[in-house]
């Protein structure tokens, strides 16, 4: 097992920096709620999805995606409650006056445009329709809300906004004279979905294993310096500096410097996000999880005694020096799974491969990275919390949206979302989607649980009187607080460390403080001992 300085810049620019960017816990939004559009008596809906299926001569062929309107009745949630109702294309198309075709009962598709949306929907239930779809003029989505000055209203159909290619494929669809059918319903989600759990144990058990794994690390450094100290020579500062040379320590300084590169970073992605740049996004995460594989790979074979030779055997190769035979070995099968991943990461059980580089780029980051104090460990959760409260939810007054949301979904990339997070697809979700969770989410507080363990051990703390214990139960608490949240908005996204960090640093400083140990944490994070003489032994 090899960890170099290069392994360093690699794990930490890339996984630290671009990995905080996407600090989310979302399940996909199907009711959104707007404080900005005018709202009064007959025209306060919420704005909810809906569920278009399409028939032909009898035949379901295809189904759309569409957004209930403020106004109108609400609709109803259940398919099979829903009718089946003949569609008729509007004559006028914008339906301003009165059609000319006659309706009776039939759902009318007319264009937007010309006139108001409440107009369309009054002239439409006037003649005699009992639901208005509306052909939007561009691919996305809008909100159909009132006139500012217009009186109370009491439209009795509901009215859908349907995207430019539903529109035209309804159009071609009647074209042809064929017997067109529609239903509108709106179904709404499952109070909790299994992928939420399934997602909630994956964190957890990722901070779990990186932390015991950063614990392992931390007390093997300390064994070879007591062996190599124990002649009673006075060589700390050299050891600890070769210690120190394999992980990356966090100071304040770098804390704050965090933040403000991923804010800066963050905007990048929201101003270029496109197509392309997500394919670059993909090439730099599956060089990170290649990386991260490796190292996790290589770590867990070289625990049998078969491979125990080749991890320990090096050839040096030009430009990137000594490389275990083992290294070598795994490295062109990590390599073969991210680029089958990437090549095919729109197939459906993609993600699957997108959560097992993720998980192991994560564990590899958490060993690399450290925090060497409580003090430290505060000030870098504390700012990465205003990063998530601001870029989630004060965002929107700058950039009219939320800047996160929009970069973790993806939007205007023809993607499912940015690559920088774990998901899991919703299994009893009629919407279907994933349940998705930042990388920053579980990085940024497992840099404190992994601390709180190598503490525990330097200090030769049982379980229940360390500190590991208590910090992986307040961030178990902290995360299902956030699905707990994330259910109670209807999918909306939740910036994750807006319940964990109070979690995890609330339970850690105020342990502390009722220990005395506090003093130790905040300024050390080690118990003071004598210096060739070091004793790390878990409970």
């Amino acid at each position: 097992m090899e960890f170099k300085k290069v392994d360093c810049s690699i794990c930490a620019v890339f996984a630290v920096v671009l990995v905080l960017c996407t600090g989310l816990v979302s399940g996909g939004d199907i009711v959104h709620q707007d404080d900005i559009a005018p709202s009064r008596p007959g025209c306060n809906n919420n704005f909810v999805l809906v569920k278009v299926p399409i028939w032909v001569d009898g035949i379901e062929v295809t189904e759309f995606v569409g957004v209930g309107a403020r106004f109108g009745p609400t609709l109803e949630s259940k398919e099979k409650r829903a009718n089946q109702t003949r569609l008729a294309f509007a004559d006028p198309p914008d339906c301003c006056s009165t059609p000319r075709n006659k309706l009776t009962g039939e759902a009318i598709l007319v264009h937007r445009g010309n006139c108001s949306f409440t107009t369309k929907a009054n002239v439409a239930e006037d003649a005699g329709a009992s639901a208005i779809l509306i052909i939007n003029n561009q691919t996305e989505l809008f909100k159909m809300v009132c006139e500012p000055h217009e009186p109370d209203l009491d439209i009795g159909i509901p009215a859908i906004m349907l995207p430019q290619h539903a529109g035209t494929s309804l159009i071609k669809f009647l074209g042809n004279s064929s017997s067109v059918s529609v239903q509108l319903y709106s179904p709404k989600r499952p109070m909790v979905d299994v992928a939420e759990v399934f997602l909630w144990l994956m964190a957890v058990a990722t901070i779990l294993c990186a932390s015991y794994w950063s614990a392992w690390r931390a007390r093997e450094a300390a064994i070879e310096q007591d062996k190599l100290l124990k002649d009673g020579s006075n060589e700390c500062n050299v050891i600890e500096g070769s210690r120190s040379g394999v992980v990356l320590e966090i100071n304040i300084i770098s804390a704050v410097l965090f933040v403000v590169v991923a804010s800066c970073f963050l905007i990048m992605l929201y101003k270029l996000m496109s197509s392309w740049f997500i394919e670059v996004l993909v090439v730099l995460f599956a060089i990170g999880g290649v990386e991260g594989l490796q190292t996790c790979l290589v770590a867990l074979l070289s625990c049998f005694r078969w491979f125990e030779r080749f991890g320990q055997s090096y050839i040096k190769i030009p430009f990137l020096g000594p490389v275990s035979y083992l290294t070598l070995a795994i490295s062109p099968f990590c390599i073969a799974f991210a680029v089958l991943w990437a090549v095919y990461r729109h197939i459906s059980f993609a993600w699957i491969g997108q959560d097992i580089l993720g998980i192991a780029l994560i564990i590899t980051v958490l060993q690399v990275v450290q925090i060497p104090n409580l003090k430290v460990g505060t000030v870098l959760l504390s700012c990465s919390l205003l990063y998530d409260l601001f870029w989630v939810f004060l965002s929107k007054s700058l950039f009219h949206k939320s800047v996160m949301i929009v970069v973790a979904r993806g939007d205007k990339s023809g993607e499912d979302g940015i690559p920088m997070l774990l998901k899991i697809p919703r299994l009893f979700d009629p919407w279907h989607g994933y349940s998705i969770i930042g990388f920053g989410d579980i990085i940024l507080p497992g840099l404190l649980v992994a601390f709180s363990l190598r503490y525990d051990w330097l200090c030769n703390k049982r379980l229940r009187d360390g500190y590991f214990l208590w910090a992986m139960l307040a961030y178990g608490l902290g995360l299902l607080t956030t699905y707990v949240a994330l259910n109670l908005m209807d999918g909306h996204g939740q910036p994750a460390l807006l319940y964990i960090v109070p979690f995890t640093l609330g339970t850690f400083l105020t342990l502390g403080k009722q220990r005395g140990d506090l003093k130790h944490l905040w300024t050390r994070g080690e118990p003071d001992r004598p210096c060739p003489h070091v004793r790390l032994q878990p409970e």
